[in-house]
């Protein structure tokens, strides 16, 4: 489980985070929600040591994450950023490969499984048959479902992801998700993942942690979480959420419509 208590983070004299507390259950798929600028990507950043705190802790089964070794990091916990780069002259194969280096010993090299993961990773993102490509000559879709082929190989239990569906179209955000929901069923793996669309949310997500202003306002159960009240506190918008086959689905209400053509 990873667990951040208090968890405070500046960037330079700019407070970011505040006394933030939150609990990310294992084998289920939470879900960031809130309005740009309030620190979910840093919230991310921070679980990887990628920033120091100012205050609080963040821990791994207890361990606190600072203390444990970028490589023995990278075998738990994969992560993809909001934006990705490889070198040009990278091709796919090549990129996806990178997902096993936590794995190899000091003079191996990717193993029988490893190239299995690689494989299956590629057919899962529908890349199959082009890991002579290189990147840079991929569409956007495609680069993006490259990075997120990657992170899968990377095999760790805990994968968090910022915006991975952001430049994809609708058929893969839902093929993607859908993924990514399969991971924790199927796979017993926990995933964090920063989210801006609410039906998205509410359709793939077990748990959903909303923030606004550097502050968690809600979080729990999508059920528990994304009700009016808590759309209107993190977005100011007056919605109406009502459920259809299963699901919840939030949109605009009467005064939410006015809101957004003022």
């Amino acid at each position: 489980m990873i667990e951040a208590s208090r968890v405070s983070v500046a960037y330079g004299h700019t407070p970011i985070l505040f006394d933030v507390t939150a609990r990310f259950t294992p084998r289920r798929l939470t879900a960031l929600v809130g309005p740009n600028g309030c620190g979910k990507s840093t919230l991310l950043k921070a679980i990887m040591d990628f920033v120091p705190l100012t205050g609080g802790t963040i821990t791994l089964d207890g361990e606190e994450i600072r203390s444990i070794g970028r490589r023995k990091l990278a075998r738990r916990v994969a992560y993809l950023p909001q934006e990705s780069h490889c070198p040009d002259y990278m091709t796919l194969g090549e990129l996806v490969e990178l997902a096993g280096f936590a794995r190899y010993s000091l003079f191996g090299g990717p193993s029988a499984k490893d190239r299995e993961l690689f494989h299956d990773a590629l057919d899962i993102v529908g890349l199959a048959g082009m890991a002579h490509r290189q990147v840079n000559r991929l569409s956007g879709g495609q680069r993006q479902r490259a990075f997120i082929a990657m992170i899968l190989a990377q095999d760790a239990e805990i994968v968090l992801m910022d915006e991975p569906v952001n430049h994809l179209d609708m058929k893969y955000q839902y093929a993607t998700l859908d993924l990514i929901g399969n991971l924790t069923r199927n796979r017993g793996k926990t995933v964090v993942t920063v989210l801006h669309d609410l039906n998205l949310t509410t359709a793939f997500a077990d748990d959903v942690v909303m923030m606004r202003d550097g502050r968690i306002v809600a979080s729990g159960s999508v059920r528990e979480t994304v009700t009016q009240d808590t759309v209107a506190q993190v977005f100011d918008l007056d919605a109406d959420i009502f459920e259809r086959d299963g699901r919840l689905v939030c949109l605009p209400g009467a005064k939410g419509r006015e809101t957004i053509a003022a």
